[in-house]
């Protein structure tokens, strides 16, 4: 088997997909676990019974791995891409860094796999993880109702900004508990986040942040189409997850029910979707699940009295989604995508 770096394996989405593959059955010869500034000496555990070296990332010989995945910052990844080219290892990145450009595939497994040809620059990028939890459940459903216009509103965990981000939270929550003052602990967010929504994430590019204008282009990337799409994020008080509300817009008439079965039919989609009190999945649900899960499918209406409906839109329909983004959302596509790479 080739070898595989996964640099920044030490939290975030590297020590998730260190789960991910252990759990599959990779053995840990086949890994290198690298992070930044790691101490000589530094260990991981990798499954219940191996613990794994940690190597340094300014001096690790990339020439020694076949596939880097970097799941660092888009610094780290910036400086450190060109080293592994030149080592010939073919990278893929997590980081957001690489997915806009136009000579880079952008993959979701499943759903444009025939891409990875495409890495002539020997980088395959992953989108961002909202956009993951929100492409895989619409795939098998664009095939027949083609998509014209997206609207969506997403509700991000701290864990989008990694690990300083959630001590951040946990640090405001608990000196607020203890009346204490939060000043020193709002150096991520700059505002308090707990018990607090946040209409930000990601810098500001124009009138969007980052990650609104981000939603826009990658899912115009991996569909191909200059489908319409107005994203709206905003970070909630949660430590993991990803919650969004959809509302689509087709070029043909929809049958929700046929939707719903499309979704229940999708590998790595499950629907839960009862009409009662807590029918529903939440972000806390879906901790450490690979999967993305849907609830509160529905046709586009509006209640124009008691007696008589309308729509807001013609051929629409909406659904909530939620994903553990550090696993549905990178990891578990990461380690798709790998299977794909190992196979060709």
């Amino acid at each position: 088997m080739k070898k595989i770096a996964i640099i920044g394996a030490t939290a975030g989405y590297g020590r998730e997909l260190l789960n991910v593959l252990e759990e599959n059955g990779v053995s840990a010869d086949d890994i290198f676990a690298v992070d930044t500034d790691s101490p000589l000496g530094t260990q991981i555990s990798y499954g219940e019974d191996v613990d794994m070296d940690v190597y340094n990332l300014r001096d690790f010989d990339f020439g020694s791995a076949q596939i880097a995945v970097f799941c660092v910052a888009e610094d780290l990844t910036k400086h450190y891409v060109p080293r592994a080219l030149a080592k010939d290892a073919l990278v893929i990145d997590c980081s957001g860094t690489y997915g806009a450009e136009s000579d880079v595939p952008l993959i979701i497994s499943g759903i444009n796999d025939d891409k990875i040809k495409e890495a002539t620059r020997g980088i395959i990028a992953l989108p961002s993880p909202q956009v993951t939890q929100l492409m895989l459940p619409l795939q098998a459903v664009i095939k027949r109702y083609p998509i014209k216009r997206m609207v969506i509103n997403t509700y991000m965990a701290t864990s989008i900004y990694g690990k300083d981000a959630m001590d951040e939270l946990f640090n405001q929550t608990r000196k607020i508990f203890m009346n204490e003052p939060i000043v020193d602990d709002e150096t991520v967010f700059h505002k308090q986040v707990a018990f607090n929504v946040l209409p930000q994430v990601g810098e500001f590019i124009g009138d969007e942040t980052k990650h609104e204008w981000l939603m826009n282009v990658e899912i115009k990337k991996i569909l191909g189409t200059d489908i319409k799409v107005h994203a709206n994020c905003a970070i909630v008080p949660v430590f993991i997850g990803i919650g969004a509300f959809v509302n689509v817009e087709c070029d043909t008439e929809v049958d929700v029910d046929d939707i719903r079965n499309l979704m229940r039919d999708t590998k790595g989609v499950v629907v839960f979707d009862k009409h009662v009190d807590c029918g529903y999945v939440s972000m806390n649900d879906v901790q450490s699940e690979s999967d993305v899960y849907v609830s509160r499918l529905r046709q586009d209406v509006s209640y124009v009295s008691r007696l008589r409906q309308d729509v807001s839109i013609e051929n629409g329909f909406s659904f909530w989604s939620v994903a553990d983004d550090l696993r549905a959302g990178i990891a578990q596509n990461a380690y798709n995508v790998l299977k794909l790479i190992l196979k060709k």
